[in-house]
């Protein structure tokens, strides 16, 4: 019963960052200080009923959380808030809920890392695979075998120059002019889209030099797939390592 108390605890908090993390691709540090700050009574209550054997299970979860977000965090792969929403949740939640719901046992499967907030993390890395393969088929869906660059299909879709303003989203190609002939190249991590930017294209097209429309990438909030994870953990188990079973039983 409590740790179905957790997770309903937990879901507000992660729906409305990811609200946020869509609308302005932020999320308040004041979010996880609230839910850390109420929360703590699930993490007292456990510390005096489960004694010892809890609070090693929760410094080994926090612990190693804190660990890999943070060098995650400093490689660039990882945002703040995405960051602290899982060391919050391995605080919380150190290890796996266990919670029966109509008869049934949840998780699904039993997780070969009992850290909860590592299951969370790796559901969340997989889940965005849907997002390519979602591109690729909205491409293929409104382009056709029409399309002058095919790798960027899983990457970003385009958009007319007229629609780039207030949105959430880069140029994958940089741009500039040689021998009066306008030449796109790949920029890893995208081109920022400000007035100026958007100005040059539209002089650019209105000359006839380009298209009017252009490859772009959108920023996804990583929040999303992260408490989309949040809830695979809590019904399914860990997607790897479900994953990497089946792999093995098929060779």
């Amino acid at each position: 019963m409590l740790d179905l108390l957790k997770i309903l605890f937990c879901t507000p908090f992660l729906l409305y960052s990811c609200y946020t993390d869509i609308k302005t691709r932020r999320v308040t540090n004041k979010l996880w200080v609230v839910m850390i700050a109420c929360g703590a009574f699930f993490v007292l209550y456990d510390i005096v009923t489960g004694s010892v054997p809890y609070l090693l299970r929760l410094l080994i979860s926090a612990g190693v959380i804190f660990a890999l977000v943070y060098i995650l965090f400093q490689l660039g792969s990882f945002g703040g808030a995405d960051a602290k929403s899982l060391i919050v949740i391995s605080i919380i939640l150190p290890t796996y809920p266990v919670i029966q719901l109509f008869g049934q046992d949840f998780p699904l499967n039993d997780p070969l890392i009992p850290v909860f907030a590592f299951g969370i993390l790796g559901n969340a890395v997989l889940l965005t695979v849907v997002v390519p393969l979602g591109l690729a088929a909205y491409n293929l869906f409104r382009m056709g075998l029409h399309i002058d660059n095919p790798l960027y299909i899983f990457i970003g879709y385009k958009s007319k120059i007229s629609n780039l303003g207030d949105k959430h989203i880069k140029l994958i190609q940089s741009f500039e002019e040689e021998n009066g002939e306008i030449k796109f190249r790949f920029k890893r991590g995208g081109v920022e889209i400000n007035e100026d930017v958007i100005s040059e294209l539209k002089t650019m097209s209105e000359k006839g030099l380009i298209n009017n429309e252009v490859w772009v990438t959108p920023g996804l909030p990583f929040m999303i797939p992260i408490t989309l994870g949040f809830f695979v953990a809590v019904v399914y188990g860990d997607m790897i390592t479900e994953l990497t079973k089946y792999l093995i039983l098929i060779r």
